[in-house]
């Protein structure tokens, strides 16, 4: 079969394609959003092939002549996270269309200089799962965006808003295939990178999460210091009473795979506070609001422990939170754990 008219085929949906057929749905849109989702596409793109290539610069020694030890990191060859994290910061600010990032690589907020300064605001994660690049194992970039408040000077509070107010949440995993799923506020679709096009396509469209799930998803290493309702939902998994079937327990470590393991198959993925981390692990921002605002789009729902994860207000761009998300009636078993628990 000729593969060389796959290049010219129309009725591929590529992601370009997609975000203007959503562009021409609003006719006063000016085409702000359509640019700088291009811009985080192209970071993507960018990332890909960076971490397709850093397994094999490590092995050849193509990470530099400092780099020989295995022990030692050379200077010369910088480290992917740190890679990632100024490639999206470059095509956020050269975009044009951004006024406040804030990255988990950066201890502060960047506020993007006037003459290029836009109405948007962007919170990312350029590398989630960074520590499994050398085991091969799924990693990604998590992100969501807001709009300013007011055109007046953009301010921290211009980020510092509910998950809930994002105008769009998505991340790219980088695995064996290049996937990138993405929300509007308009449900969920899922794209994969054709490399002989170098275009994202539409695999996946109107990703819908079923309503339950046989699959749990929760580093069990902490067992020890979780609190009641996370220990009685994980028991009723393995030993259900009610005679159904135990649930099959997956845990990558890498937020995105999970997720996106989740995602397609159903189920709960799992970050409690514990006696270790009383707030729990993951960052509000970047981690927990984008993945709630999916979750909820595909029709599943996201819990803190105390209240919807969407609805949660941070106090700080690096705040942490726990975070049970997933299929609707698993999560909503949780949810009722802690209002027993609270109701003692």
């Amino acid at each position: 079969m000729d593969h060389s008219a796959d290049a010219f085929r129309t009725d591929l949906m590529t992601i370009t394609r997609f975000v203007l057929n959503e562009q021409s749905k609003y006719p006063e849109s000016r085409g702000d959003f359509t640019i700088l989702l291009s811009h985080i596409v192209l970071g993507c793109k960018f990332v890909c092939s960076a971490v397709n290539k850093a397994g094999l610069a490590k092995l050849i020694g193509l990470a530099g002549e400092t780099n020989v030890q295995a022990s030692c990191q050379g200077e010369e060859q910088k480290k992917l996270d740190v890679l990632s994290n100024e490639v999206f910061v470059k095509a956020l600010v050269s975009s044009g269309r951004t006024c406040i990032l804030v990255s988990e690589e950066d201890e502060e907020a960047t506020f993007v200089e006037s003459s290029l300064r836009g109405r948007y605001c962007v919170v990312f994660d350029p590398l989630d799962g960074s520590s499994n690049i050398d085991c091969g194992v799924s990693i990604g970039t998590i992100f969501g965006i807001y709009t300013v408040k007011d055109d007046g000077e953009p301010a921290l509070d211009d980020v510092l808003q509910p998950g809930k107010n994002m105008v769009a949440a998505g991340y790219c995993m980088y695995g064996s295939s290049c996937t990138l799923v993405i929300s509007t506020g308009g449900g969920v679709n899922g794209f994969t990178l054709d490399p002989s096009l170098g275009e994202f396509i539409l695999t996946h469209p109107d990703i819908k999460i079923p309503k339950k799930g046989k699959i749990y998803s929760v580093n069990e290493g902490n067992a020890k210091n979780w609190d009641g309702p996370t220990a009685k939902y994980v028991e009723k998994c393995k030993f259900p009473k009610d005679g159904s079937s135990p649930k099959s327990l997956r845990y990558i470590g890498s937020m995105v795979a999970d997720v996106h393991r989740t995602l397609l198959y159903g189920g709960i993925f799992l970050y409690p506070a514990d006696k270790k981390s009383p707030n729990g692990k993951l960052r509000v921002l970047y981690e927990v609001f984008p993945m709630s605002f999916l979750m909820e789009q595909a029709g599943g729902q996201a819990f803190t422990g105390k209240q919807r994860a969407l609805d949660l207000l941070p106090t700080n761009i690096h705040e942490r939170s726990p975070i049970f998300l997933g299929s609707y009636d698993d999560v909503e078993e949780i949810i009722a754990l802690y209002a027993a628990e609270e109701s003692t």
